[in-house]
């Protein structure tokens, strides 16, 4: 059997996140992008294929790169052709952009060395074909300040100030790699790179530094809420339809979870 590594596109609008959840209902299934992946795999396959991804996004959140594998039964199917194949079963909400054969123990949650989330900020006034993938706000941050207090966030850390309630990690300290903003066209863009991320972890942390840079808040202020491990101490959340998952890192140092 080959093990077969997808990247994928989604706009997370109308999913119930990234899991397959086939007894959240009321003991029916909703729809999740893993779910509707794993239809379409078993329609070219004839027979149930379940699909890995490198990590879970949660309802309305979308992706650029998601990373996911499975292994296929069938080998006369040339791995290019996958993207095509997968896409002609696929809603126009899911995209497969790229297919490749990896090695047999190759696990795209395992093999993870980090993963990069961008979340996308509109201080004016975005489109109406914009507001599904922005957060718009009603005023202009200082991007300066907004950096200094991101500095906060680097290296090994306990992230607990930001862990959602219902958070069932084992360990809530996580590795950053970096963390900041820049603009990218009409958009302010936080950009967080991590090992792994508590539930609603990037939304707290750019819902906090959004707010406590509309309080005055400065760097030292930002860095004694991080450290203070208080969850009641964190800002408001930020909605999830700015979130996008960027990109998966295969190639890094792999840090402990």
């Amino acid at each position: 059997m080959r093990n077969i590594l997808l990247t994928v596109s989604y706009d997370g609008t109308d999913f119930c996140g990234w899991q397959r959840q086939d007894f959240a209902d009321k003991g029916k299934s909703v729809r999740t992008v893993q779910q509707v992946i794993e239809d379409a795999l078993e329609k070219i396959h004839k027979q149930k294929i379940n699909l890995q991804g490198s990590g879970r996004t949660d309802s309305g959140v979308h992706a650029f790169a998601q990373a996911a594998n499975f292994y296929s039964p069938v080998d006369s199917i040339p791995v290019e052709n996958y993207p095509r194949a997968l896409n002609s079963f696929l809603p126009d909400d899911v995209r497969i952009m790229d297919a490749q054969e990896v090695d047999s123990d190759f696990s795209s949650r395992r093999n993870a060395t980090s993963r990069t989330y961008r979340y996308f900020i509109n201080t004016k006034n975005p489109l109406a074909s914009q507001m599904r993938y922005v957060w718009p706000i009603n005023h202009t941050p200082d991007i300066d300040v907004l950096n200094q207090m991101a500095s906060c966030l680097h290296g090994e850390m306990n992230c607990a100030t930001f862990a959602a309630s219902g958070d069932q990690s084992l360990s809530t300290n996580r590795f950053i790699d970096q963390a900041h903003f820049f603009y990218d066209g009409s958009s302010l863009v936080f950009e967080i790179e991590a090992n792994a991320f508590l539930w609603k972890m990037v939304r707290s942390i750019v819902g906090s530094l959004i707010y406590y840079e509309k309080m005055g808040k400065d760097a030292a202020f930002f860095k004694s809420v991080v450290e203070s491990c208080d969850r009641k101490k964190a800002g408001p959340t930020a909605p999830p339809n700015g979130l996008f998952l960027y990109k998966i890192n295969f190639d890094g140092i792999r840090r402990h979870v």
